[in-house]
């Protein structure tokens, strides 16, 4: 069966409190942010991902081969170990049509129209795909607190490294500050934080279920956690080193929608410090998460 990725506090042999604290007293993680990292430094972890093997090679063509190796094996091996597939051929093309989507809304019919198959098919493969750990969906919150909630899933690569390499996003692209490139990287940092808390609630104890929010109107939070008792957290992922008032939008919507039930949010970024919106909202550096 496939590897999973290490967390970035398994990579440095700690662990992480940021989802309790979350949970608890989210007002504790401003209190306790050490100094975030460069832009540098976190690309070259998005970049990277978990995968202990892949992380054992260099930066550079060799780890890309073992990334490629990878997929291959997952694809050959344990996808057909799941069920005879008649078109394999479009499982490594529907896989990177797949990873350019990762942090977005997941659109499986034009990713048909794109391959030139039919939904259906699409659909299925796409399944076969989140059963051998390569992408998972993250599914829609909220529909009760209004009509005007989106109800599809986003969709995220299993691992960020490999899916900056299958789609071709490398740091010498990003060094070049091309806008398509840079949005493209912001994909993939918000899949690295849903990817992170995903990792931290898999060695808790405690009961919770994460989702996405977003309003037809474009208003949205990346990531929902709800308690058992219905308590609710949040986080915001902002692939930038500042954050404006229109990107706590969402956590405020949610804040004013379910009062007491909210117990707090953090908006992630990519600068240096950590600091207090009010007493629910709090802005933290990336590196928070295992640091």
């Amino acid at each position: 069966m496939p590897v999973h990725p290490l967390s970035q506090g398994e990579i440095e042999g700690r662990r992480e409190d940021f989802l309790d604290v979350l949970l608890d007293d989210p007002a504790g993680l401003a209190n306790s942010s050490p100094p975030g990292l460069s832009r540098e430094a976190y690309a070259s972890r998005v970049l990277a991902g978990g995968f202990p093997l892949a992380l054992r090679r260099a930066p550079g063509a060799s780890r890309a081969r073992w990334f490629r190796d990878y997929v291959t094996l997952v694809i050959e091996r344990d996808v057909l170990d799941i069920r005879r597939v008649r078109q394999r051929e479009i499982l490594p093309r529907l896989l990177r049509s797949l990873a350019a989507q990762t942090g977005q809304i997941l659109n499986v019919s034009r990713v048909a129209r794109h391959l030139g198959i039919d939904p259906t098919i699409a659909e299925d493969y796409t399944r076969l795909l989140e059963a051998v750990f390569l992408v998972h969906r993250l599914p829609a919150w909220g529909r009760t607190l209004r009509s005007r909630v989106a109800a599809q899933p986003k969709l995220h690569v299993f691992d960020t490294g490999a899916g900056a390499h299958l789609s071709g996003l490398t740091a010498d692209r990003l060094a070049t500050r091309d806008p398509a490139a840079l949005s493209e990287y912001g994909h993939f940092v918000e899949s690295f934080v849903v990817n992170e808390l995903l990792k931290q609630v898999g060695w808790s104890d405690r009961l919770v279920r994460f989702g996405h929010f977003r309003t037809h109107d474009g208003d949205e939070v990346d990531v929902v956690i709800e308690h058992e008792d219905g308590r609710v957290s949040a986080v915001e992922v902002k692939a930038s080193s500042r954050v404006r008032d229109d990107d706590l939008k969402g956590l405020r919507i949610l804040d004013g929608k379910l009062g007491n039930r909210f117990v707090g949010g953090a908006v992630v970024y990519l600068g240096a410090h950590a600091y207090r919106i009010d007493d629910r909202i709090h802005v933290l550096p990336l590196s928070r998460l295992w640091s």
